[in-house]
């Protein structure tokens, strides 16, 4: 599957899956940019995000913990 930052709920399984012990409250905006572009199946401009899309990724992070 190919992800593009629209697709924050996937970004955010595939962050769990990468990251399982990371809390998602506790990492900054910088580094959640960068492990998104680092997942293998992240293809989409790297410069194409806004803290907007990086908040909702953030949520779905959160939601799928709970």
């Amino acid at each position: 599957m190919i992800l593009k930052w629209i697709d924050s709920l996937e970004i955010a399984l595939a962050l769990i899956e990468q990251y399982p012990e990371q809390d998602p409250l506790a990492i900054r905006f910088t580094d959640l940019r960068d492990w998104v572009i680092a997942l293998d199946d992240f293809d989409d401009d790297p410069d194409g995000c806004n803290e907007r899309i990086l908040e909702a990724i953030q949520l779905s992070w959160i939601d799928e913990n709970d």
